[in-house]
């Protein structure tokens, strides 16, 4: 959660970090801010809200200076114009409420060290318990402003600024992804990550800081992404990387070894709208050739199979897989169900998907037959990056698949499967659920082979992958179908999702997105279970949408239905199949494909009815309420 961003170098730092924590603002929005040196002085500047009325203070405050300026007749710039060293920050509150005075950069008693920091120190209250013991003054309620403090209590004469951040560093416990500035050494940035994740930008006598590429590929492709208790110092011309005990990594006599830089594939222009008015939509439309990326190379007809060289596992080793499960959290939690039930059905091998947050407290048992799939868009899912640290101590078999290169849970997996989706910017996700349904077929399909699927079987699920970008394109023309439904339901307070098997995780990735985009009250039931205790709630005002696939549970799907038109229930039926004419109160139809892959398309009209509720309701689509897009805290 929270955006970072930091610069130095010779442009005015000022525009570079607000533009920097614009493009980060996806994760966090609660609050902003932005420190720069100027003069030999700290300059701060933040506030509640997002980025804009961060722009908005610091526009106000610049014309401000320059008005003084003009009445004293001298030739001093405005406020922090000219500042060539920054940090900035945008957050998701986790310690305080969001306002001025919790709002990030945090800074000492003297206003010369400032901070800006991802994630939560655990320890926070006897840090400030201490640091109050000894006089000093805490202005926030933040976990951060005690690094500030400490920091400036270590930094004395004679100690490097790394030095000091490490020394402080050995006394936290927690998550952070941290930059540091110091009016002592203005012309380096001090940046450690333990956690949360830190990469830094190489360019031409200039250097950037951010805890996503999207800050920096405007600037620069070459980046640099810190390892979990890695830190860095930073200067305009170089960088200098090491471990946070650097000792105990080098031994005696050998120098600390600065990683090597990587290219980033991303284009500033992938992160822009476009002619869309929102990030979920345009990604929404941007499934059909998303998919087209994720299935590029990987279909093999010859062998009616799939290729995946990246999970590092031969036919031997595939076929000594004994079960399989997915961990991830939220809509990759969902995304996993999918593929569980698609390798059950394909490979006939046990399967299932767990939440990764429940994963780590329950002291699971790790069989090493099983392949555990660790899914996450971002790859800095903390929960699933703890489960799989978890799995690889007890010496479970992991793979990782992820939508960012270098992202800690690729990094700490080894090997995996890439998403291939692009950069995800609505905190909904969409695009890359449904890579991630599309990665999870194909595996079902490589494990089938190894095993007892038909390579005419194989075949027909080939021949299904390859029409889904196009079947999708269909489901996407009908947009405006869609939306009329949902601007017709949109006045609902509650509403039910009702799937069954291959439809019941597409019904609750439905009620997800609903919720969290929308606000609107949604809950997910299997519909064998609807008559067990919700059937109650139907009445007129509790639409229910329920989905069905063209399989052969079909007549129990119809039946689901009927109960609820009995109670007097609204019905809004997702399906691929033909229903009977008037069953259903409006019908969402989807090309019918293969029967295994239903789930891929089923879900993409749930994408568009929840973005449409939330249009209709004059929501914040991409900036839903207390939610950001990488969850790096517990």
């Amino acid at each position: 959660m929270c955006g970072i961003v930091g610069y130095i170098g010779r442009r005015d730092a000022v525009p570079v970090l607000l533009e920097g924590l614009r493009s980060l603002e996806y994760r966090g929005y609660d609050s902003a801010g932005l420190a720069v040196i100027h003069r030999n002085r700290l300059q701060v500047t933040k506030t509640a809200g997002r980025v804009q009325d961060l722009r908005d203070r610091v526009g106000d405050r610049t014309r401000a200076a320059s008005t003084s300026t003009r009445a004293t007749s001298t030739s001093t710039r405005a406020t922090s114009a000219g500042a060539t060293i920054g940090i900035g920050h945008t957050r998701w509150a986790t310690h305080g409420e969001p306002n001025d005075v919790n709002a990030h950069p945090h800074t000492d008693a003297e206003g010369r060290i400032a901070v800006v920091h991802n994630g939560i120190i655990e320890n926070a209250e006897q840090l400030r318990d201490a640091l109050t013991g000894r006089g000093v003054k805490l202005v926030s309620d933040t976990d951060t402003e005690a690094l500030a403090h400490m920091i400036a209590a270590e930094a004395t004469d004679g100690t490097s600024l790394e030095d000091a951040v490490r020394r402080v560093l050995r006394h936290v416990e927690g998550t952070y992804g941290l930059v540091v500035l110091d009016i002592r050494h203005p012309n380096e940035l001090v940046v450690a990550r333990n956690g949360s994740p830190i990469v830094l930008g190489i360019g031409e006598s200039e250097m950037f800081v951010a805890s996503d590429v999207a800050a920096l590929v405007r600037y620069t492709k070459q980046v640099v992404y810190l390892d979990d208790a890695e830190v860095a110092t930073v200067h305009a011309a170089d960088y200098r990387t090491a471990a946070l005990d650097e000792r105990d990594r080098r031994g005696a006599g050998k120098a600390p070894a600065t990683k090597e830089p990587t290219t980033v594939e991303a284009e500033a222009g992938d992160y822009e709208l476009g002619s869309y008015e929102d990030y979920m939509r345009k990604e929404i439309h941007e499934q059909p050739e998303a998919l087209r990326r994720a299935l590029r190379g990987r279909l093999d007809e010859r062998f009616a199979t799939a290729k995946l060289g990246g999970i590092n596992l031969d036919a031997r080793q595939l076929r000594s897989i004994r079960q399989v499960k997915f961990l991830g959290c939220g809509s990759a939690y969902y995304a996993g169900q999918m593929g569980a039930v698609l390798i059950e059905e394909l490979a006939r091998i046990p399967s299932d998907a767990e939440p990764a947050s429940e994963f780590r407290y329950r002291n699971p048992v790790v069989d090493p037959d099983t392949l555990y799939v660790a899914v996450s868009q971002s790859g800095e899912t903390l929960d699933t990056l703890m489960a799989v640290q978890e799995l690889r101590r007890k010496g479970g078999q992991v793979i990782g698949t992820v939508n960012v290169v270098g992202s800690a849970i690729g990094r700490e997996c080894g090997h995996g499967v890439f998403l291939h989706a692009g950069p995800e910017i609505a905190v909904a996700s969409t695009k890359a659920l449904t890579n991630m349904a599309a990665t999870f077929a194909m595996l079902a399909l490589l494990l089938g082979r190894v095993r007892d699927l038909s390579a005419a079987s194989g075949q027909r699920i080939v021949a299904g992958l390859r029409v889904l970008p196009g079947q999708i394109e269909q489901i996407l023309a009908a947009e405006e179908e869609i939306a009329e439904i949902a601007r017709r339901f949109a006045a609902a307070e509650h509403m039910f999702f009702i799937g069954r098997v291959r439809g019941w995780p597409v019904a609750r990735e439905g009620a997800q997105k609903l919720k969290e985009v929308s606000y609107v009250h949604a809950e997910a039931y299997q519909a064998a279970e609807l008559k067990h205790g919700p059937l109650a709630l139907i009445n007129s005002s509790m639409p229910s949408v329920v989905v069905v696939p063209a399989d052969d549970l079909l007549s129990k799907n119809i039946s689901t239905i009927e109960q609820i038109k009995a109670r007097g229930g609204p019905v809004i039926a997702v399906t691929s199949a033909d229903l009977p004419a008037g069953l259903a109160d409006a019908v969402i139809g989807v090309p019918r494909g293969e029967p295994e892959l239903d789930p891929l398309l089923l879900n993409v009209p749930l994408q568009m009815l929840a973005y449409h509720v939330a249009s209709k309701l004059g929501r914040d689509i991409d900036k839903p309420r207390n939610l950001a897009k990488s969850v790096t805290v517990e």
